[in-house]
């Protein structure tokens, strides 16, 4: 059974170097643990997603063009995350007002190179969807 994702939850990128923790702000009434559940709609970057530590996506223009200029060799730079769309949840029938929630096998595609954004560990331990 997967897990729901809360506040607190350490998400990855699949070109990121470094995990972050999942801000949830798109709402405050449905608590698990005392923490708000997230719901696809959050994907704001450095509100909801922070940075990755460096990316190391030859899509990303910065990278692209650090790369270029070290005459071809990989040069990550900082991450910021660009949400492609919305979260995309295992179980999109879980609704808190109408609007999915995540689970722990949910995913998040990243403008830059297609990066694979997903919950390493959703921060919750006791309530778990069906």
């Amino acid at each position: 059974m997967r897990q729901l994702v809360v506040s607190g939850a350490m998400i990855s990128c699949s070109f990121g170097t470094a995990p972050a923790s999942l801000n949830v702000t798109s709402q405050t009434k449905c608590l698990v643990q005392g923490k708000p559940v997230a719901t696809i709609q959050d994907t704001a970057a450095n509100v909801n997603i922070p940075p990755f530590g460096t990316c190391i996506s030859m899509a990303n223009p910065q990278v692209a063009a650090a790369t270029a200029a070290a005459l071809g060799v990989l040069t990550p730079c900082p991450c910021t995350p660009v949400a492609a769309g919305t979260w995309v949840p295992n179980k999109p029938n879980c609704l808190i007002s109408g609007v999915p929630c995540l689970d722990s096998g949910s995913t998040l595609i990243c403008a830059f190179g297609a990066g694979r954004i997903s919950v390493g560990m959703p921060a919750q331990t006791k309530a778990v969807t069906g």
